[in-house]
């Protein structure tokens, strides 16, 4: 995946900084996927264009669970199945849904859940 300011890979070792500290300034979603997910492939264009339709209001952090020391990281946030995206606000989870969901009912939760802290 191409890395850019607003939809990014992030890893363990990055999350702290990354996500929670970045969620102090905007909302940081977090999706937790793996490669071997159907699903979690078949979210992915959704997700990016949803999070892309809030122009810089909101970041996306790529959290591919069976990198490295990643999935210790799904066992903390108590993820049980892939994918699952979680909104982080203030160094808090504030909501999350699992599995496939399309474009507009994404945009939906990010707009229900962070409205009043997006500045599009």
């Amino acid at each position: 995946m191409t890395e850019n300011t607003q939809i990014f890979d992030v890893h363990e070792h990055d999350f702290k900084e990354r996500v929670l500290k970045r969620s102090f300034d905007l909302p940081v979603l977090v999706d937790f996927w793996a490669d071997w997910c159907s699903p979690c492939h078949m979210l992915a264009p959704h997700l990016y264009k949803a999070v892309e339709s809030f122009n810089d209001g909101v970041e996306l952090a790529k959290l591919e669970v069976d990198e490295g020391e990643n999935m210790k990281l799904a066992g903390h946030y108590r993820v049980r199945g892939f994918p699952t995206v979680i909104i982080f606000v203030d160094g808090e989870e504030v909501a999350r849904f699992a599995s496939a969901k399309p474009t507009h009912w994404i945009t939906e939760w990010i707009g229900e859940h962070v409205g009043d802290r997006l500045y599009t």
